[in-house]
């Protein structure tokens, strides 16, 4: 048992560490239904892998989709006046991908359940250990090169390290719990609005994602659809109690 919490729990704090920052970054940008966007595609690219190639090259086959939108959504920012709208049909056109690809399949419904939201209990640890070290190389270029960057550059950095955090995530927890993780302490950090952001939403998360652990083992439920609903609802409430800040005065 214990062995079985720990490695959910190592799992969901990996995932939590960089996607707090994507997720203040996202909701700064005001794009939040960007994860959901590459995150699909990025599912796309895993069905597309199991419908025509049975399984095989499906981290680069997810890796080239994600990319591809992210690539697009950065190129789009710059020429369109809804950007979010064009977010909307991209999440849209994946999972109906998705849906259908796998509607071919025998384990179709399996393999679609497991793209929405994976069950992170049985996760391997040399998976959760392989993500933390790519998530540790994209931290530090992402520090290394947002100090020496500006502009459309900064931008196609931005969405290329996102895409390629959000296929490792993908992977194993799902496109819900990588969304319900990006936003949600994220969402109840900037709530809060004291002390240090990122740190908040680093904390908040790590509290949220291990009374959801507990929650779906001792009680049997999902443990991915468990993440993603402690921290909507965490969120959702956190910001539903947030007190609106005071209009300034009139000039």
């Amino acid at each position: 048992m214990n062995d079985i919490l720990l490695a959910a729990l190592l799992l969901s704090v990996v995932l939590l560490f960089i996607h707090s920052y994507f997720g203040l970054e996202i909701i700064r940008r005001g794009i939040i239904f960007t994860d959901l966007a590459i995150g699909q595609m990025s599912a796309l690219g895993a069905a597309f892998s199991l419908f025509f190639l049975d399984g095989r090259m499906m981290y680069p086959v997810s890796l080239a989709f994600a990319l591809a939108t992210g690539l697009l959504i950065a190129f789009v920012a710059r020429r369109c006046s809804h950007l979010e709208a064009f977010i909307g049909l991209m999440y849209a056109f994946g999972f109906a991908g998705v849906y259908i690809l796998l509607s071919k399949s025998y384990h179709g419904m399996e393999e679609f359940q497991k793209l929405m939201a994976a069950d992170i209990l049985f996760t391997p640890l040399h998976d959760i250990v392989q993500t933390a070290l790519i998530y540790s190389g994209l931290g530090v270029v992402i520090w290394f090169f947002q100090r020496h960057t500006s502009g459309a550059l900064r931008d196609i950095l931005f969405f290329v390290t996102f895409a390629i955090t959000v296929t490792s995530s993908v992977r194993l927890a799902g496109v819900l719990v990588v969304f319900a993780l990006l936003v949600g302490p994220a969402m109840i950090a900037l709530a809060i609005g004291r002390g240090r952001l990122l740190f908040n939403a680093w904390a908040i998360g790590t509290l949220i994602n291990v009374a959801a652990i507990a929650f779906s083992y001792f009680y049997d439920f999902p443990t991915g659809y468990s993440i993603v609903f402690c921290n909507s609802l965490a969120a959702l409430i956190a910001t539903g109690l947030r007190r609106r800040a005071p209009d300034p005065p009139a000039a």
